[in-house]
């Protein structure tokens, strides 16, 4: 039984949410501000978080930010907010998925099922693979990327990400091959959406931005991995 932390202030929306989903077979766990997330998600094993944006003590990309530090449990944010800049914003902070208010339950747990067929979905590759030398390595079986000798805490999407690339390295993946899948086919967003996913990888396991070695851009067409499969 998978199991869902909902963080929202406001008592009505969690007992919603919290219906829908023990109809479906989830446990859940709640918290009404972003400490008690913060708190929840050291101590228990949580599967997934649905993060209100606008909580009473830590705004909830804050919380993101921080379980970021410590956790790779895929996030969606629940938001009034629709600008496209809020949406980048959140995705580069480590949210997974946005989903707005008002909205409808029945979509809610639609996302929370595919963010969580995606965050699996990882083992048809070799338990490990390695890139130049061991610069990158990935450990499939504990779902685990070492960059230089050193742990790289990756999001359930950027980890999606690497393996869909890593997994055909000379193949040329536009972002809509990319979106379909790593977001999945009920992704209703902009395809662009992949490329805040991209630099966020980039971010933590290129060692030069400028010139990277692993996540290649083809222009005008997407990305292709340039690593090298070497073990």
């Amino acid at each position: 039984m998978k199991t869902v932390l909902i963080v929202d202030d406001e008592a009505k929306i969690r007992e919603v949410v919290v219906s829908y989903l023990h109809d479906e077979g989830f446990h859940t766990i709640e918290a009404a501000d972003g400490k008690g997330a913060l708190e929840r998600v050291r101590v228990r094993k949580i599967d997934l978080v649905i993060l209100d944006l606008m909580l009473p003590d830590i705004h909830g990309e804050e919380v993101c930010q921080r379980i970021r530090q410590f956790s790779a449990v895929p996030v969606i944010m629940l938001t009034a907010k629709v600008t496209e800049d809020d949406r980048v914003r959140g995705l580069s902070l480590g949210a997974d998925d946005y989903v707005l208010k008002p909205f409808s339950p029945r979509e809610l747990i639609a996302r929370v099922k595919a963010n969580l067929r995606r965050s699996q979905e990882d083992t048809l590759l070799a338990e490990t693979i390695s890139f130049q030398s061991d610069d990158l390595v990935i450990h499939t079986t504990q779902r685990e990327v070492i960059k230089k000798g050193q742990p790289v805490a990756l999001t359930p999407t950027e980890y999606k990400l690497l393996l869909c690339l890593a997994r055909h390295p000379a193949r040329i993946f536009t972002r809509e091959d990319l979106v379909q899948k790593v977001l999945g086919y009920d992704f209703e967003g902009e395809v662009r959406a992949i490329d805040q996913h991209v630099k966020n990888l980039r971010q933590k396991i290129e060692t030069d931005l400028k010139n990277p070695l692993y996540i290649l851009t083809v222009f005008a067409v997407g990305y292709r991995f340039g690593g090298g499969h070497l073990a």
